[in-house]
């Protein structure tokens, strides 16, 4: 049985993420500064210190993830980790998933993804945007009460996470319309997030442009396992496809439920989350409840170790 790689975005990053595997293995602090020196700064010191609110700001969270995911899969395939069936990746995940992949180059996509969160914080004015945790509704539902409160303005679903677990996102007052409206059709919870960057939506587009133009000097190359976009839950391998849905991903939603399905619609054992936390891990086993499917998450030497010894016999060294 195969297995495949899932690569965790914004969001999942904390301090001390890393913590454990480094001490464990010196090369994934290596990895870290291996990306400090196209950055500029100390990578691995904002990781490994903070503070909190710089690790966050968009333009340094977006390589920190990055690497984090990159240092990860090169501990597992140093440990001997056979190379999974498919990968994929959500939102910036998706950037980690084509690096591991070999379809794009480390150091130059650390630095686009810089750049990508540069245009996305400067898309909106400063404090202007929003995104919402509405939980408890179905996809239609969800949709329906942002069509309700868009009252002219910006508010779309960003992030299908999970059977009723969506993101919404857009200009702020009506977001908080979109709140209020997902309330009154019976969400569980309805929740601003504090993320004022609104991902994934058409307030991105001029984002996505430019990171079009940044994109067209980058060298993609076909990737060497196979890739599944989060933009559309298919398999891609062109590179000027994917280019494409690099771009359009800014500015569209997440289909995570959709990818996660196709993902395991294959003969596919285990699901492994690469890169700090659990978030897709979570969200995972809520969207397939397969009993013959299990859901890992690479976060320290221990499950690093489970990981390894449960994929142990696979074709796919």
């Amino acid at each position: 049985m195969s297995f495949a790689f899932v690569f965790p975005g914004q969001g999942s990053q904390s301090v001390g993420m890393l913590g454990a595997l480094a001490a464990a293995d010196p090369s994934v602090r290596g990895t870290l500064e291996e990306a400090s020196a196209v950055l500029g700064f100390d990578l691995w010191r904002l990781v490994s210190e903070g503070p909190e609110e710089a690790l966050n700001a968009t333009e340094r969270t977006q390589p920190a993830m990055l690497a984090a995911g990159v240092a990860t899969w090169r501990l597992w395939r140093a440990r001997g980790g056979a190379l999974p069936a498919v990968v994929s990746g959500h939102s910036l995940g998706e950037f980690t998933a084509l690096v591991c992949a070999e379809a794009m180059p480390f150091g130059a996509t650390v630095d686009l993804v810089r750049f990508r969160g540069q245009v996305m914080q400067e898309a909106v004015p400063a404090g202007s945007g929003a995104m919402a945790a509405i939980i408890g509704l179905d996809d239609a539902a969800i949709e329906a009460a942002c069509r309700e409160a868009a009252q002219g303005a910006i508010v779309e679903a960003a992030n299908f996470n999970s059977p009723g677990q969506v993101v919404i996102a857009g200009e702020k007052a009506a977001v908080q319309r979109a709140i209020e409206a997902a309330r009154a059709r019976g969400a569980k919870r309805a929740v601003a997030l504090p993320v004022s960057v609104p991902s994934h939506t058409s307030l991105m587009r001029g984002a996505a442009e430019r990171l079009r133009e940044r994109l067209r000097s980058l060298e993609v190359r076909v990737p060497r396992i196979r890739y599944v976009s989060a933009v559309d839950a298919s398999a891609h391998e062109r590179p000027d496809e994917i280019r494409e849905l690099l771009v359009r991903q800014l500015s569209n939603p997440v289909r995570w439920s959709d990818t996660l399905r196709a993902l395991s619609a294959g003969a596919i054992a285990q699901v492994i989350e690469c890169g700090p936390g659990r978030v897709l891990t979570g969200l995972n086993r809520r969207i397939e409840r397969r009993a013959n499917l299990s859901f890992l998450a690479l976060e320290d030497p221990a499950s690093m170790e489970a990981a390894l010894t449960a994929t142990r016999g696979g074709s796919h060294a």
